[in-house]
């Protein structure tokens, strides 16, 4: 008898420790997930802004039509992969898809910026100089936010990875995802606005 209560008290220990770990892996993907959405919303304000800001700079630009069309076409790409992240924020595919869109669209910014030093009148222009502080801010908001989801993301790969995790992980299917990402050291840097 004595035996057998031992025995139960250790699959009762065994469970329950099995549905911690069940239970943080949840809870980590949920805060990964969240810390998405935060970049999620400020990829949108950003891909919402440029617009505006490419329609305002086109009667300065208008011999530089094919800088204004890359702009807007990155911007596109970036919004495509975005809501292809925002479906699953743990698919390490489309997250990396999105690392590349958003370097593509800040390359495309950075020409426009180069460009955009060429007209004095552009530069002078109160609506253009509004958007460009704006999009500057947006920047920063979205470094913040990709860096609070990339530790969320470090955080859940390490305790699925860990043993005995690792073995409820897969038995579950939580899978491991990748962190947001630039890819080149020039996207690295924000966007050098002097007006």
């Amino acid at each position: 008898m004595t035996t057998t209560l031992i025995g139960l008290g250790v699959i009762a220990v065994v469970v329950f420790y099995l549905a911690f770990i069940y239970n943080r892996l949840v809870s980590l993907r949920n805060q990964f997930k969240n810390g998405f959405a935060q970049i999620d919303v400020q990829l949108q304000r950003r891909h919402d802004l440029i617009p505006n800001l490419v329609e305002s700079a086109k009667a300065y630009l208008s011999h530089e039509k094919s800088t204004l069309t890359q702009v807007m076409e990155a911007r596109n790409g970036a919004v495509a992969a975005q809501k292809n992240a925002a479906r699953d924020p743990a698919d390490s595919k489309s997250i990396q898809q999105l690392g590349s869109a958003e370097n593509l669209l800040t390359k495309a910014l950075a020409n426009f910026y180069a460009v955009a030093e060429n007209y004095p009148e552009l530069k002078a222009n109160e609506t253009i100089q509004q958007l460009m502080e704006e999009l500057s801010s947006t920047e920063n908001r979205v470094s913040f936010a990709r860096q609070a989801y990339n530790d969320g993301v470090m955080t859940y790969n390490i305790f699925r990875e860990q043993f005995p995790n690792n073995i409820i992980a897969g038995m579950f299917a939580f899978k491991p995802t990748a962190q947001l990402e630039l890819e080149s050291p020039e996207a690295r840097q924000a966007p050098k606005v002097a007006f």
